[in-house]
Formats: structure tokens, C-alpha cells, sequence
């Protein structure tokens, strides 16, 4: 380290005497254009099927020897029965944490051995046990995922413990504004059906949960004819069929009636705006929530449009409410596409001095898209960030199986994995702008802004009608009811 520090010097002095140039950064007026676009091409997942109902569906990615496996039961918290919100979760959540041969410690240090990690988890319309191994450890892994899908125990202690865990998260989560107002939000665009109900459970319902809900559930919906084995890697149609029969073939339905029909997705309630009263809260969350048909061959139109309202930094919300007034640190907006009915939800946390005209900016927003097309520059911009982020998603064997499972859990076409960027590309201003006409309209929306409502509630009073205010203390998310007190 002396001697660097000597030349260091020397050259230093060098300079000085004009013996030797300083170098300096060169200086640009203007940055680099960015490279061409490169190709993505995406090969059609094959998919087969065992004799025993299980669809087998593959997508090759060669050369980089590793392969993600997912398990995917085609039932989620869509299924939670009335007054046991969360059941779906707690039972997915439970697979890996016991089974007839290995406790949670032994799947833990097993899946580790094999350089993977098991995860699992559900949501709407999807239960799924994951790991993601080298090429070798594929064989052991597909064991452990068929072990942890077909002989989970559900012990009581793991069950308890689980609970804990989720009724701590809520404790948290229920402090809030943005996750009170999400939920609640939900509420209002679905109701009581089976939409409507927080996927993740109540303090309420978790409780009610016992053992034997989670083996009613496990025996009506883990089944072979109601599950997709997704493998996406460096793998052959043949030896995916050969490893899928091996480790699930023996798999049978626990009874012989069909998968039964969930509960409706729910209609949305009359009571358009609501207010949840957090007097503590530093901050109001602002969500302005409005339904989506089901998306089929309209999903790219869907997702530019998100694009160019609230997916990402240069979208409209986040240009006009952060960076031009500086109301909020963030604004944005998503999609939740569910098989039977998408939402469109955009959220804002901001002063709770500033809730109500947020709350204006974020409306004149929808009503901007539904009312002139995207200008060219702007929209090229929004589609390259969303082909962008999708190419980006797929370059790992975890990103391009999620793409696989989305298509599969929406019942699209899986040729539709490789033709999405064209058609992403093909939308255009018009069919953005009357997509928005015909699903944004304000009769649809439902607002619920959390926060301290004495700063803000008399100002959405004026221009909110039946505008209705609840206590968080006293917000009952099992009951859609509970949102229409005065």
C-alpha cells in the first residue's frame, strides 16, 4: 500500500510539472442512445398430461442447467368458506412444514442439501408448493414437492404457530393506512363473495381456523385433476413426462366427485366511498379501485393502460402527484387479474391535509384516459417499460415458470408466452383510450381513503356523497356491512 501511495504521489507531481496529462472524464452534452433491441424469443410451453389427470406443462430455457418446478393446485383463497378468510393460505403455507415422513427441520435441510429451497404459498385461483435446483437435483427435488403436496400432516403445534405468526403480520398490517385501505377497497368492489374477503385472513377468522378445516380443504382441492406441474428449465419433453409420472403418478383424487364450484366472486355494494378513521396516523392512504372484465385477448391492451396511468415512475399519477406537486413520495396503480374479474386499483399515500385533492387528481386521471388517446411519445415510452419489465421477468427459470403459471391460472392459450411482446407492441392510442371508456367510468369506482379523517373527511363530505366514516378499531373486514356505518 506504501508503494501505490508513492507512485500515486509521483505521478501526481509529474503532472504538475507537465511531464504528464491528467486524465479527466470525458464530458457529454447529451447521453448515449441506447443499444438495439434484442430479440426474445420464446418457444410454446409443451404441455401433456398423466393418465391420472395431471397436466404436465414445460418450458425449455437450454443451456443454463438449472430447472424451477412448481406444483400448482388450481384452487385458492377464491375457495376460503364464509367466516374462515385465510384458510387457503394458512393451508398452503402449512405443506412444508411436516409431512407423514419428514418434520419442517428435515424438508428444510433437505431441499437445502439440494441447493433449493421449498417454497409455498397461495393466492387467487392458485395453491403451489416451488423450488428451483440444478439439472441433477431435479429428480430429488420432484420427490420433496410430491411428499409436501400428497402427505402434509398439518400438526396442531405448526398450525398454532403459523397463526401466530399471521395474526402478528395483521397487528402490524392493520396500522396502516395503505394496507386498511386496499382491503377495504376490496370490499366494496366485491362485496361478500369470494373476491372480497382478505386472501391473507382476519384476526377474527384466523382464529376460527381449525385442523379440520385444513384437511377438508386439502382433501377437496390437492388432487391430481385440479393441479399443474410447471417445469421451466433445461429439461426435455420426455424426461419431464417420465419424472412427472415417477413422483405423481401414483396420485389419486381423495374422492371420486368433482372439484367443487367456489362461491360467487361477488357483486360490488352499493356504497361507493368510505373512510377509515385512524386518528394516529401521521399520513392517509388514497385508493381509487374500479372492476376489470375478465382479461383474455385485451390483456395487453390492460397493461399499457396501467402502464400510462400508474406502472412506474413516469407515469401519469407520479408525474402529476409527486414529481409536479410533491404531494406523495410515490403514486401508482395495478392490475390484479383474476380469472373470473381484474380490478384496477391506484394508490396514493400522502398529509392527511392533502387526502381530498389526491383524491381529485387521482380521479381526473381515469377520467383523462377515457377522454383523449395517449399522445405517440408517451405511449411508446409506457409499452417499452412493460415489454421491458415482462423480458426482463422471463430471463430466470423462476420468472419464465411464473409466466407459465399466470397464462395457465387465467386460462389463456400458453402460445400466448411468446407472442406477448408483439403484443404489447401492437396497442395502440385508440384501443387504449376506449378500453378506459368503457371500464373506467366513475359509476364503477369505489374509494376508501385511511388516515386521520378529522384532517380530511369534511372536505370529501362536500363532493363525495354517502361518503361514510367507520373507526378502525371498529372496521370488520369479514363483513362488507361494516363499511356502511355513518
Amino acid at each position: 500500500m506504501k508503494t501505490s501511495l508513492v507512485r500515486l504521489i509521483g505521478a501526481l507531481l509529474l503532472s504538475l510539472a507537465g511531464l504528464a496529462p491528467i486524465a479527466r472524464a470525458q464530458s457529454f452534452d447529451t447521453p448515449p442512445q441506447p443499444g438495439a433491441p434484442r430479440p426474445l424469443t420464446i418457444a410454446t410451453p409443451v404441455e401433456q398430461r398423466l393418465p391420472n389427470g395431471l397436466r404436465v406443462v414445460l418450458a425449455e430455457r437450454r443451456g443454463v442447467q438449472l430447472v424451477t418446478a412448481q406444483l400448482v393446485v388450481l384452487s385458492g383463497s377464491e375457495v376460503d368458506p364464509p367466516q374462515r378468510a385465510g384458510l387457503a393460505s394458512i393451508t398452503a403455507g402449512l405443506l412444508t412444514k411436516g409431512t407423514r415422513r419428514h418434520s419442517a427441520t428435515a424438508l428444510a435441510q433437505a431441499a437445502e442439501s439440494l441447493g433449493g429451497a421449498l417454497d409455498s404459498s397461495a393466492g387467487w385461483h392458485q395453491s403451489e408448493v416451488a423450488i428451483t435446483v440444478t439439472v441433477p437435483k431435479l429428480d430429488a427435488a420432484l420427490a420433496l414437492v410430491s411428499e409436501v403436496v400428497q402427505q402434509p400432516v398439518f400438526a396442531p403445534a405448526e398450525l398454532d404457530r403459523l397463526r401466530a405468526q399471521a395474526l402478528d403480520e395483521l397487528k402490524v398490517a392493520y396500522t396502516r393506512p395503505a394496507t386498511l385501505a386496499g382491503q377495504a377497497a376490496q370490499r366494496l368492489l366485491f362485496g361478500n363473495g369470494a373476491y372480497g374477503h382478505p386472501a391473507g385472513g382476519t384476526p377474527a377468522s384466523l382464529a376460527r381456523i381449525a385442523r379440520a378445516d385444513l384437511l377438508a380443504l386439502h382433501a377437496a382441492r390437492y388432487r391430481p385433476d385440479n393441479a399443474v406441474l410447471v417445469l421451466a428449465g433445461d429439461l426435455d419433453a420426455a424426461d419431464a413426462l417420465r419424472l412427472a409420472q415417477r413422483h405423481f403418478g401414483a396420485w389419486k383424487a381423495g374422492s371420486s366427485a368433482p372439484v367443487p364450484a367456489p362461491m360467487p366472486v361477488g357483486a360490488a355494494l352499493a356504497q361507493s366511498a368510505a373512510v377509515i378513521d385512524l386518528p394516529v396516523s401521521g399520513q392517509a392512504a388514497v385508493v381509487v379501485a374500479t372492476p376489470l372484465p375478465p382479461l383474455g385477448a385485451d390483456r395487453a391492451t390492460a397493461a399499457v393502460m396501467n402502464a400510462v396511468l400508474g406502472g412506474g415512475y413516469s407515469s401519469r399519477l407520479n408525474q402529476e402527484i409527486r414529481i409536479r406537486r410533491g404531494l406523495s413520495y410515490g403514486a401508482g396503480s395495478a392490475l390484479d387479474a383474476r380469472p373470473d374479474g381484474a380490478t384496477l386499483r391506484a394508490g396514493v399515500q400522502t398529509k392527511n391535509e392533502s387526502a381530498a385533492e389526491v383524491l381529485g387528481l387521482v380521479q381526473t386521471e381515469f377520467d383523462r384516459l377515457a377522454a383523449a388517446p395517449v399522445g405517440a411519445d408517451e405511449l411508446a415510452a409506457r409499452k417499452a417499460t412493460v415489454i421491458g419489465d415482462f423480458s426482463r421477468s422471463v430471463e430466470t427459470t423462476a420468472g419464465l415458470g411464473a409466466a407459465v403459471e399466470a397464462l395457465i391460472v387465467a386460462g389463456r392459450p400458453l402460445a400466448d408466452l411468446g407472442q406477448r411482446i408483439d403484443a404489447l407492441s401492437a396497442v395502440g392510442a385508440d384501443a387504449v383510450q376506449r378500453y378506459a371508456a368503457a371500464n373506467l367510468g366513475a359509476a364503477g369506482r369505489r374509494v376508501v381513503i385511511a388516515g386521520d379523517a378529522a384532517r380530511f373527511a369534511q372536505a370529501l363530505k362536500a363532493t363525495t356523497p354517502g361518503l361514510s366514516v367507520i373507526a378502525a378499531d371498529q372496521l370488520d373486514l369479514d363483513l362488507g356491512s361494516a363499511l356502511s356505518r355513518p
